[in-house]
């Protein structure tokens, strides 16, 4: 009963929140794919405003931020990658790529982690990572020909045309993951030469510390946006105008009502607060095979609903359904799921067997 009371609310906040957050950013994304930089402004503003409390220390003079485990200076580069990275994911939507392409593509960060470790930072590899990682690729690549134009019953103008616009976004995808991967080199540098100050600070602190300032020193950077913004701001208050009411509180009478779409933005940014703590909470109690583990089931869960469910979301939100090649959508994504747990696996016994040769 006590295992089941510490586990039920962080489960609770991982799948709960990042499973809704997935729906709710389907169903935007379908009615409006262009809402990509609204979308990314509205998360990073509020998970700045959660954050702030806890980083804000009250003097006499007025509010002041706490000192930090690590300076501002290592900050700037993951700033400004964690932006461009969360703005193209967001972006690539417009480029008619399916959630469920978006879920498993995006799953494909260790290929890059792996290339670039080698090439960079001279690591080595063992053969169930290389292995784990060649099931990922081809994963990847089922999963993007699961949803090509080119294989859907469509005249060849028009095959070509959708063609180009999905390659835009898979190109896209790409260019995340590739600035993902740096992001990663890039945190492992600055948390190898500042570890004596964040061992001071417990992993929970460091970790929020560092989601707090990547999305709170991101936010002048929208100003180069305002425009862009401003467009999508309106295509978003037209949509509004045509989308079905509906109630704050349901099954209550004489509540207030608000267009569908404006609840399902307001409930995509604040499921991404809960998904972030969730995941943030998952990190601090287990170990990162677990965490791995519970991560692969839960995009799996995002995964079939979005599969699922996608003809409700999108006749909802009045968006177009992209048909997507079952079989080659569903291998692809069991075998991006496999050799995402191979991987971890493999780096677990690597770990263990480098810890045992340190101790003799």
């Amino acid at each position: 009963m006590d295992l089941l009371t510490d586990w039920a609310p962080t489960l609770a906040l991982v799948f709960g929140g990042c499973c809704s957050n997935a729906i709710t950013l389907e169903q935007v994304t379908s009615a409006t794919p262009t809402a990509g930089s609204v979308i990314t402004l509205l998360q990073f503003v509020l998970i700045t405003l959660h954050g702030l409390p806890s980083h804000l220390n009250w003097t006499p003079y007025g509010p002041r931020l706490k000192p930090r485990a690590i300076g501002l200076p290592p900050y700037i580069a993951q700033v400004f990658l964690f932006y461009s990275i969360s703005l193209i994911n967001n972006a690539a939507f417009a480029y008619k790529i399916p959630m469920a392409v978006h879920i498993i593509f995006r799953s494909g960060g260790l290929i890059v982690s792996m290339l670039m470790g080698w090439l960079i930072s001279g690591k080595r590899y063992t053969p169930i990572q290389v292995f784990s990682v060649i099931l990922v690729s081809l994963g990847v690549i089922l999963t993007t020909l699961s949803a090509s134009p080119a294989s859907q019953k469509v005249s060849v103008s028009e095959a070509s045309a959708d063609l180009r616009t999905y390659l835009t976004g898979i190109a896209l995808l790409s260019a995340a993951l590739l600035l993902s991967g740096f992001l990663g080199l890039v945190q492992e540098w600055t948390y190898a030469r500042h570890s004596n100050n964040a061992k001071k600070a417990d992993s929970s602190a460091t970790w929020k510390e560092a989601m707090f300032y990547l999305h709170f020193l991101s936010l002048p950077m929208f100003i180069f946006l305002r425009n862009d913004l401003s467009a999508q701001f309106t295509a978003i208050h037209c949509l509004a105008q045509k989308s079905p009411l509906v109630p704050l509180v349901p099954f209550t009478p004489l509540t207030p009502v608000i267009p569908s779409i404006y609840l399902a933005l307001a409930i995509n940014t604040i499921t991404q607060v809960i998904c972030v703590a969730g995941v943030n909470r998952l990190t601090t109690r287990v170990n990162a095979l677990t965490v791995t583990l519970i991560l692969v089931v839960r995009k799996a869960v995002s995964l079939i609903i979005s599969v699922l469910g996608a003809q409700l979301i999108h006749s909802h939100s009045g968006g177009k359904v992209v048909n997507v090649d079952g079989v080659k959508m569903w291998s692809g994504a069991l075998l991006v799921m496999l050799g995402t747990i191979g991987y971890s696996v493999g780096s677990r016994k690597t770990k263990a067997k480098a810890g045992k040769d340190k101790s003799e």
